[in-house]
Formats: C-alpha cells, structure tokens, sequence
C-alpha cells in the first residue's frame, strides 16, 4: 500500500471501497523535498492517511482523483519549477480553496517567513508554520485544522439540498450553518411549501447532533386528544387502549432534535406542558409521576402568524417568545429570481431518473411565463406542476397555452389591454428581480456619494448616514471600483 513511505493513490482507493467510513483524516502533502515528505508521511501515519505531490499540477491532479475530499493540506511555498519563489505555493493555496472552500491549509515554508506568512493568509490558508517546525507540533495543527474543515464540509453538504444562488438562498445556507449548533429553541417561519421541514433537517445534520435522533412531529396531521402521548409518552393503563408502556418523541430523540412542525396547530391546553419543558427540560410520561429530562434541541415550524394567534388568544404569548428565541423566515419562491429554473431542471433530473421519461422543455414564451408566475403554493407547487408536465407530455416542448393551462393565474381583468395602462407590466417585467433593482439603486447612491465627496470614503458615509465600516463593506459586496482616499 505504501510506496517510498506514501501511501499510493491506487491503493488507497482500493482500501477506502473496503471502508464504509475513514478512519484517519485524509491529508494532502505537497513539497519537492522527498526527504521530508517521507519523514512527514511516517510521523503522521497514527492519525493521518497521506497524498503526497511535488508540484502544483500534481497537487490538483490529486485534488481531482482522490477516493474521498481532502480533510487537510500542509504545503510548501517553493515548489517547481521556481523552488526559491513562492509563487507556485501561493497560486496554489487559491487553487485548492476555489474547489474545496471547506479545506484547511497549513503552509510550511522557509522563505522569508513574515511576508510569506501574510500573503498566505491573505490568500485563505489557516496557518503559517515556518521552517523547522517539530512534527508533533504540525501533527497537532493539522488534527485542528482537519476537525474545522470537516465540520464545514458536513455543514455544506446538509444544506446541498436546499438549492438555488439567489441571495436570500445564500442567506438562507449562511444563516443555518451559523445556528445549526446554537442549543437554544429555533421558530422556522414560513408560507406552505416554502421547506420548512428541510431547513430543519439542515439545521439538525450540519450540527454536532447530526449522529442523533431527527424525530418529526406534524402537529396537524395527529389527532389533538393523541398528541400528549405522542409527545411524552404513556405508561402503561394510563388510559383506555395503554396496554403497554410507551416513550414519546422527547425521550426518542435522545439528545438528537425534535422538529414541531405545524406549531400553531398545537392544543392550548397542552401549550404550558410545551412550556414546561422549553424552560427546564422536564417532563413526565401520562400516568406516572416520575420526572424525566430531555436533551433534544427543539425546532417548530408554522406558516401562520403566531403573533397573530397570540392575540387571537389561540397560542400563549409565553410560548411563542420562548420558541422564537431564535428565528428564520424562510422567503417564498416568487423573491428567489431565477431559483425557479434551477428547481425545476433538479426535479425534471430526479424525475426522468425515477420514471425514464424523457424531459420536456419550455418555449421561450412559456420560460418567460414561468420567470413572471407567482407560484403562490411556492416549491411544492413548482415540483407538482413538473411532475404532471412530464407524465402528460414527456420529450415535448412546452408552449405557453400549455403551460398557462397549469398555474394558478389571476383572472384578466375585461377590457383592451392595449387601451388600458398596465402599471405593473412597466413596474414588473418578466425577468423583474427585486434584489437586482434595490442593488442597482444603491449602487447608485454610493457612486454618486463617491462623487460629490471627490472620492473620500468618510465624506460618502457621511452623505449616505452610515459608518465608514458599512460603506467598505458595501463596495465590496457591490464591487465597486473606489480610489484610496480618505
């Protein structure tokens, strides 16, 4: 398996087909020092299973032909064919990071190590360790740097499915990755169909849970006199039909999560049992008197208005501020711009990958239909609708009478909509995407900002009524070209 103290990429590839998980973090070590990439690879050997390369082109070669994602990387600044330049390294460490952002780089190299060091890190590596540095010291490093890169991946991919590159869906991953280990309970707000129940999976899978329980209660779909029971388990005669004893979801999800979804639809007269055990983690199964504890973190889901409920005097005002703790608003489809056209080639792939019909497509008026429609039942309604498109017309294109026939469009209102002004035609055309307009607006505003301060940044802030902090991290996300003046 091993080759000149390496382990080869054939047999690890080998090896990992026998593996259901790894045992060690896989690390990429790339220097021309063949020395000391044995040495390395040898001291390393307890916790890390290596790949090593003596260039940039074989460093992305391995990258590309690994059995599984690299957990790390220790790299060498000089490398062929400028060896006493760090060019090679520096390129290099953008290259890696630009397909895997997930990666930990820890740079080893002897050259001119301060600045070395800052245009490294400035280029994303985690750390810089210059020449000589003990192994056991790059051991552990590189254990720390594995365990954060592995974390981020597992965040990355629990929230793979949730897809679209549209800000609010950028957010949205953000948003999770930065919650998902977060102890306390979260409200997951949001119209039907919006997926809320696979936020919550996200959020439970890119979390230290992720090993644990995923238990799901749906508060509509379950009988109000069962939901006690359900939740908190029974003993045994606690009532008619308890022949046995039996757990509820609290004890099930162990220290795993329990999702609520369709919270609003909880019983008010069980609500302060709910409370109970959002405050102190207690809670006793119907018919006994013993107190257990539940570890399970807790989401809940509504695509009501729970303040709403709570004046209506239907959902207790001590409850909903103890669920809402945290919150996330998950934005309805028709805000997700061109996400729309993504979700439906996923689900024509997991269709025609289900069925082995062949995919329809749309014309370009009925593409120009589905960027304007509402979608009004929002993700559940997109999938609905493709599903039935390709039973009905498999392999066909699409025209926009067809289509129309399909979605759930307003009524037009009577009259010569040629003689009548259309306001919301001038305002919303086809391809209209809110983020765009509000980024094209205030793109304006802090050129023209730029402009009457004659380029200092502390006088456009000033005119704009935000803090020069703001205003630098603005130009950046806008990439908007400033001159260095202040």
């Amino acid at each position: 398996m091993k080759c000149g103290g390496v382990v080869t990429l054939k047999a690890l590839i080998e090896h990992a087909n026998h593996m259901t998980a790894p045992a060690r973090p896989l690390l990429l070590l790339v220097d021309d020092d063949t020395a000391i990439v044995d040495t390395l690879t040898w001291a390393f050997a307890p916790d890390f299973e290596v790949l090593a390369a003596a260039s940039r082109p074989a460093a992305r070669a391995l990258l590309q032909e690994a059995p599984r994602p690299f957990d790390a990387a220790l790299i060498d600044l000089g490398l062929p064919p400028c060896p006493h330049q760090p060019d090679e390294g520096l390129a290099l460490i953008g290259e890696l990071l630009t397909a895997a952002p997930w990666l930990k780089i820890v740079v080893l190299s002897g050259q001119n190590a301060e600045a070395s060091a800052r245009h490294a890190r400035a280029r994303g590596a985690y750390d810089f360790q210059p020449k000589p540095t003990s192994p056991e010291q790059l051991r552990a490093i590189l254990l720390r740097a594995a365990k954060l890169g592995w974390d981020e991946r597992q965040r990355e991919t629990a929230t793979e499915h949730l897809l679209g590159d549209s800000p609010a869906m950028q957010q949205l991953r953000a948003q999770i990755a930065q919650l998902a280990d977060v102890p306390f309970p979260l409200l997951i707000e949001g119209e039907s169909g919006t997926g809320k129940e696979l936020t919550a999976r996200a959020l439970h899978e890119a979390g230290a849970r992720r090993n644990a329980p995923f238990v799901v209660l749906n508060c509509a779909a379950i009988a109000p006199n069962l939901i006690e029971a359900t939740l908190f388990g029974h003993a045994r005669g606690a009532f008619t039909g308890a022949a046995n004893a039996r757990s509820g979801f609290f004890e099930e999800a162990g220290e795993g999560t329990l999702f609520l979804d369709e919270i609003g639809e909880l019983p008010l007269e069980l609500q302060p049992k709910l409370l109970r055990v959002l405050e102190s983690g207690d809670y006793q199964r119907i018919g006994e008197t013993q107190t257990r504890q539940t570890a399970a973190r807790i989401l809940a889901a509504t695509n009501r208005n729970l303040l709403n409920e709570v004046h209506a005097g239907r959902f207790r005002r001590d409850l909903f501020h103890r669920l809402s703790v945290l919150e996330l608003v998950l934005p309805p489809l028709r805000e997700l711009g061109n996400d729309r056209f993504v979700l439906l080639d996923h689900f024509l792939a997991e269709l025609r990958n289900r069925t082995g019909l062949p995919a329809f497509c749309l014309s370009k008026d009925a593409r120009q239909l589905w960027a304007a429609y509402g979608f009004p039942g929002n993700v559940r309604e997109l999938r609905n609708i493709a599903t039935r498109l390709l039973a009905l017309r498999s392999g066909q294109i699409i025209e926009r009478a067809v289509l129309a026939a399909e979605l759930d469009l307003e009524e037009e209102e009577p009259g010569d909509p040629a003689a009548e002004p259309n306001p919301r035609g001038e305002m919303f055309p086809a391809d209209f995407s809110l983020d765009e307009a509000l980024r094209q607006t205030e793109t304006r505003y802090i050129e023209a900002a730029l402009q009457a301060s004659h380029g200092s940044i502390s006088g456009a802030a000033r005119l704009l009524g935000i803090n020069r902090t703001t205003l630098y991290g603005r130009l950046t996300a806008l990439n908007i070209q400033y001159p260095h003046k202040q």
